[in-house]
């Protein structure tokens, strides 16, 4: 066990806030918000001018042109049990439901798309159909008494029975789960590609339990995104905090915790390798071990698109989605995900692909569309995946490279220049290895030896995703701790 460090301040009488939460992505917005909800006095401090983190949306092409800088769909915000519990649509937040989740087209022309209803989904695998129904209605009828224990820290289960039934699925790869569940092979590679989101080799547990939740997630509340852009996520959580009377100081970088008003408690949005940066000195050294210790996943190489028009597929029922994704058959996406667990750039890779103008009519001028697309990469990765992506994205859209009016491209390298927790282009916060997963980034979870530091990124418990959990679920571990 660890002994505890000092606190940061000690002399209650001169706290100018009861919490400082630092970093302003959905997750430490979350936190403030929470803390702001018990009556705190609390403060937000951003480094960027802009506040938003992986919520961000920018003109990164053309004048007009609305583009996500980090993350473009949200399931597992419409979902979160925190998020869709705050009045964000009374601070403008409005969410885009496109007819289809999802879209995964086919080299025979046609397009799979996952639908709100299970049944309508089965109906794409023909003779199949039924396999699908009996290993999704469960899941979704269960999803109720399983989302509190999945999007929180490691804990006795509030529902044993269902969260063992879901375990005995999670804890697989999810090239064996596609395999020994799907005869059909639409179906195998429509999931293979909703559990690459995992980031994780598909021949890996528990690249399963993220085909699994993002699947469900399609059916209960769809693959939405905010009208106006991600931007807009951030903006409804930094209105509803300032109602309740919160602050927020933007371009404020934070090299050291003196530099920070005196607090209760401070609550760090970014990663390990930022958190022994500001306050490594205060920690045990074996903390510090285990944090140096803590491990980055595959980086992603991200494109956006200014478009003459939309996206010419072939299939016309990816016109439908929101979302489409890219890579033909399961042993096609296996062979891509693979690749930069190995330290390569897959040749045909995955690719994930948003297309928010063809529903949204803010993303773009009149007449002319965009898109957003990234494939996964090596850490760190430098490599330019603009041929590739636009070769993948022009065998299921013949002509889409003639609608390009500009493109933007964001290395892996190139990503912690827009966000500093994108630690060689991992935007899920640390891999998601089971160890990870679980213990996330420590057996403290969101607590440090420091009694009143806390750390509420994507770092920490339940990981990756516009959910605002992790700053939830740190909020009240600090509520817990100290009021």
């Amino acid at each position: 066990m660890f002994a505890f460090a000092r606190e940061i301040d000690v002399n209650p009488s001169q706290y100018a806030y009861d919490a400082t939460v630092i970093g302003s992505g959905p997750n430490g917005l979350s936190a403030a918000v929470a803390l702001a909800q018990a009556g705190l006095s609390v403060r937000v401090v951003e480094g960027a001018e802009t506040i938003g983190g992986g919520t961000r949306s920018a003109e990164l092409t053309l004048p007009g042109f609305v583009h996500d800088v980090c993350s473009a769909v949200h399931p597992m915000a419409v979902g979160s049990p925190f998020l869709r519990n705050l009045p964000l649509a009374q601070h403008g937040l409005e969410w885009i439901e496109p007819p289809a989740p999802l879209a995964h087209p086919f080299d025979d022309g046609t397009a799979v798309t996952v639908e709100r209803s299970i049944e309508r989904t089965a109906e794409n695998f023909g003779a199949n159909a039924r396999e699908y129904v009996e290993f999704m209605r469960p899941l979704v009828e269960d999803w109720p008494k399983l989302e509190n224990t999945l999007l929180g820290p490691l804990r006795l289960p509030d529902h044993p029975v269902a969260a063992a039934k879901f375990g005995v699925l999670a804890m697989r790869s999810a090239s064996g789960l596609a395999r020994s569940s799907f005869k059909n092979a639409k179906a195998r590679a429509v999931f293979a590609g909703i559990a690459a989101h995992s980031v994780l080799r598909l021949d890996r547990v528990p690249s399963a339990a993220f085909g699994l939740v993002l699947g469900v997630a399609a059916h209960i509340v769809g693959w939405a995104f905010p009208r106006g852009g991600a931007q807009k996520i951030a903006d409804a959580l930094a209105s509803y905090f300032r109602s309740l009377g919160g602050e927020i100081a933007t371009g404020t970088y934070v090299e050291a915790l003196e530099q920070l008003p005196p607090s209760r408690v401070i609550l760090c949005d970014f990663t390990p390798r930022q958190l022994l940066r500001i306050a490594g000195a205060r920690f045990p050294d074996a903390f510090r071990r285990l944090l140096k210790r803590y491990r980055y996943g595959p980086g992603a190489c991200k494109l956006d698109w200014a478009l003459d028009g939309p996206i010419p597929w072939t299939a016309d029922a990816c016109w439908r989605a929101g979302t489409v994704h890219i890579g033909g058959t399961l042993e096609e996406i296996e062979t891509s995900e693979t690749a930069p667990w190995r330290g390569k750039s897959a040749k045909r890779p995955f690719v994930l692909l948003a297309q928010q103008s063809l529903f949204d009519v803010s993303r773009a001028p009149a007449g002319k569309h965009s898109a957003w697309a990234y494939c996964h990469v090596p850490n760190g990765s430098t490599v330019d995946m603009s041929e590739a992506i636009e070769s993948q994205i022009e065998r299921f859209a013949p002509g889409f490279r003639r609608l390009i009016l500009k493109r933007s491209v964001i290395t892996a390298a190139n990503s912690e220049l827009h966000n500093p927790n994108l630690i060689g282009g991992d935007f899920s916060g640390g891999s998601a290895e089971l160890d990870q997963l679980l213990l996330r980034p420590t057996w403290r979870a969101y607590r440090t030896p420091v009694r009143n530091l806390y750390l509420c990124s994507a770092s920490t418990p339940p990981g990756g995703g516009v959910h605002g959990m992790c700053g939830y679920w740190a909020a009240q571990a600090a509520l817990r701790d100290h009021f």
